[in-house]
């Protein structure tokens, strides 16, 4: 009689009891169709707007003997609202307009630097979506004097100079809240041209009184102009206020910069607000794009534990960008077939950087094509509804309530792994179900995560040990 081998038994027993279609649906995820609609519409709403008033008097700062400063973070939509004839589409286009507009400064600022080769105290603010002015940007509410003014700001991570409009206005554009007035405030101090401060900015100039200007430029032909101070920052989470932050006091201001007061500067250089509050972390959750509600931006605060963990690498080239160690992307549950070398920084031209700004990861293009077609491949069952601005892979799924989707993960340095929710990666367009593939290719060697990537995860930049955590539903 034949024996059969143990092994051969114990495969037989496991496909009896794990069925191949059983694995091939832990590949799959289930994106909720209905509720992502239900999301979008939100944006129109206007029964919970953000109280500027009621959240204004909570600015109140005190000492800075406290270890941790948190003040919450807010998406855009929580703003004015301008799209009153709900409009998804023209909110959607609006939103990646600006987003290609940021992805081009980025871009710029990352050649110009390339080129150049040759030659603890917790703090804590609230945190808003701006997807209401038709941006994929967030808002931290934070106090700018003494009294505290309130002001909304931009987190930005790729930006270093943190900045707001300023009177007198030679050219403003409009914003929410009133322009802040320096006179008002006990604690504005011009900096000097000698100042370290000063000679730490990229471009400066000397006014006869000896006190420094700024100019910051952006990619986009975006610029602010004004005067280099001194100023207390307050954070109304935490109830703390630091002292002596330089930041540009701007009387000629011009761009996209929709409602925002100004820009809190996040990256790695000197001036970044991190860097000049010694902060050994920080960290932000970036609620929906369409949500109303908020989150925060805290700074010298613990990750959460069940992180996942990223090498936080550096650029010789450019300080103020956070490049991780991506190394691969899955799809379905399985590697994409990418050269390691696509994601390495490499001569200081390449790597992968994580951007609040941003709002669609845009991938260098042979990774984007690879990525795509494999998503695509896993997704026949689903209608095809063509293109959509900068995206080239769209569904149509206005007559489904849920659509079993592929899933899409990161692979980090070390072997760990992102699964990203299907929100964060099929995303709706329009009001009528179109959905469609969150990612873009982009030319040159830079590859973005944004923040469409981001949502929900609280993402934690330990500036001590040089590492980012990601911690899913953590907002």
């Amino acid at each position: 009689m034949t024996q059969i081998s143990p092994l051969l038994i114990l495969s037989l027993i496991l496909i009896i009891i794990i069925p191949p279609s059983a694995v091939a649906l832990s590949n799959y995820e289930v994106l909720d169709v209905s509720a992502s609609l239900s999301k979008a519409l939100q944006v129109f709403s206007n029964s919970d707007d953000l109280d500027l008033v009621q959240e204004a008097q909570q600015l109140q700062p005190l000492s800075s003997s406290s270890s941790s400063f948190s003040v919450t973070l807010h998406p855009r939509s929580s703003l004015h609202r301008h799209h009153r004839n709900n409009n998804y589409t023209s909110l959607t286009l609006s939103r990646l307009a600006r987003d290609a507009a940021r992805v081009h400064s980025i871009l710029s600022k990352h050649s110009r630097a390339a080129a150049a080769l040759s030659k603890p105290q917790q703090l804590e603010s609230p945190l808003i979506s701006g997807a209401k002015q038709g941006s994929g940007e967030y808002f931290a509410r934070i106090g700018v004097g003494r009294p505290a003014k309130d002001s909304l700001m931009v987190i930005d991570t790729g930006s270093d100079v943190t900045w707001l409009q300023c009177q007198p206005c030679s050219n403003c554009y409009d914003q929410t809240n009133p322009i802040f007035n320096p006179s008002s405030s006990s604690t504005y101090k011009p900096l000097n041209c000698q100042s370290d401060k000063c000679s730490s900015l990229q471009v400066s100039a000397c006014r006869r009184t000896n006190t420094c200007l700024y100019q910051v430029s952006y990619g986009d032909g975006s610029y602010t102009v004004g005067d280099f101070a001194t100023e207390t920052i307050s954070f109304a989470s935490s109830g703390g206020s630091v002292d002596n932050i330089a930041l540009g006091c701007g009387h000629d201001n011009q761009g996209l910069f929709a409602a925002s007061d100004g820009l809190l500067g996040l990256g790695r250089g000197a001036l970044s607000l991190p860097s000049q509050i010694k902060a050994t972390s920080f960290s932000y959750c970036l609620v929906n794009r369409d949500s109303t509600s908020s989150s925060t931006l805290e700074f010298n605060s613990a990750h959460p534990s069940d992180s996942v963990l990223a090498p936080l690498l550096k650029n010789s080239l450019i300080s103020t960008f956070h490049y991780v160690g991506l190394t691969g992307i899955s799809v379905g549950g399985r590697p994409v077939d990418i050269p390691a070398s696509l994601f390495e920084i490499g001569n200081g031209r390449g790597g992968v950087i994580v951007d609040s700004g941003t709002a669609v990861t845009r991938l260098r293009t042979e990774v984007y094509n690879l990525v795509r077609d494999s998503f695509a491949r896993l997704v026949q069952n689903l209608p095809s509804a063509g293109d959509f601005s900068l995206f080239d892979t769209c569904y149509d799924l206005s007559s489904m309530t849920t659509a079993r989707v592929p899933t899409v993960s990161f692979q980090f340095s070390g072997g760990k792994t992102l699964p990203l929710p299907p929100t964060n990666y099929l995303i709706p367009v329009d009001n009528a179900g179109k959905f469609c593939f969150a990612f873009a290719g982009t030319s040159g060697q830079l590859s973005i995560i944004g923040n469409a990537q981001q949502q929900g995860t609280r993402v934690s930049y330990d500036l001590a040990n040089n590492y980012i955590g990601f911690s899913p539903n953590k907002c």
